[in-house]
């Protein structure tokens, strides 16, 4: 199939990802488009934005990335500053980079750089006066150009997106409570297509088991690692917010139906341990459940 039924003909006016998607239909008909509708968009959409939200930075004399910086400063709301360390992995930079974007900032006279007095070998970053109050005028002028960049959406469309697309990051991000309540670490579904495929076996979307706790919910109920959560309580796991979903509804007793191997499919029930609250999203991106 070339795309779904949903997605051509469009129900409104066509856009560039449309006339591209036709394009392609007409050259390979035979292939399923729906991927590529989705990520197309994704990308389309983000640079345009990006466009509009780097020129409203640059009327206060910033770009994105430095916005980032000082927003980071200003959350992490430490007495003194925070490392440059820290504030490396937290933006997730290299040495150098951090240290370019540091002596911009601190020559346009935004954040200051103190040595740590605790560790010689470190410095403190933090924002001066000058950069707070920066800070406090650019937020609103950003959060207007988001609001108007976001115009022909209504409201509850607005909160269904985020709902997709909090689901789409989190199954890249992960989630990790801090109490399991299943014994269980997962992959996300596009890990675990590509591992399954990998090994020759057949790739429905899923929650693939990396790992079991012993003696814990998910070891009791015969679950093992390598094996496949398909669906729980019937609903189809492609997505850890599915999972969690099902857990709210059946914090006793939880159905899955798994998939061990090839074919071998068996339906299973977990009790859980008290239901988990939820915890930082770990550097790895599996999910620990």
């Amino acid at each position: 199939m070339s795309m779904s039924s949903a997605e051509f003909p469009p129900t409104g006016p066509p856009d560039s990802v449309d006339r591209h998607l036709a394009a392609w239909s007409r050259q390979r008909p035979e292939l399923d488009y729906s991927p590529l509708a989705v990520v197309q968009r994704l990308g389309r959409v983000r640079r345009v934005l990006e466009a509009e939200i780097e020129s409203s930075f640059a009327e206060y004399g910033l770009n994105g990335p430095d916005y980032v910086a000082l927003a980071t400063l200003r959350l992490a709301d430490r007495p003194g500053g925070v490392s440059q360390r820290w504030l490396m992995r937290e933006l997730g930079l290299t040495s150098g980079t951090i240290s370019t974007r540091v002596d911009r900032l601190v020559n346009q006279g935004l954040v200051a750089r103190t040595p740590d007095e605790t560790d010689r070998r470190n410095t403190l970053i933090a924002l001066t006066d000058t950069g707070r109050e920066l800070l406090d005028r650019v937020t609103p002028a950003h959060l207007d150009t988001e609001d108007r960049m976001l115009a022909a959406l209504t409201p509850d469309e607005r909160a269904q997106l985020a709902d997709l697309l909090r689901r789409l990051l989190t199954s890249y991000e992960g989630t990790d409570p801090e109490h399991p309540a299943l014994g269980l670490v997962l992959e996300p579904a596009h890990t675990a297509i590509r591992t399954r495929r990998a090994v020759g076996l057949p790739a429905p979307p899923g929650l693939l088991v990396r790992s079991v706790a012993p003696g814990g919910p998910a070891d009791l109920a015969g679950i093992r690692a390598g094996d496949l959560l398909i669906r729980a309580a019937g609903l189809p796991l492609r997505s850890i917010t599915t999972l969690h979903t099902a857990l709210s509804a059946h914090p006793d007793a939880l159905p899955l139906h798994v998939i061990r191997g090839a074919d071998h499919e068996r339906d299973v029930t977990v009790r859980p341990a008290p239901y988990p609250a939820p915890g930082n999203p770990p550097a790895d991106g599996v999910h620990r459940i």
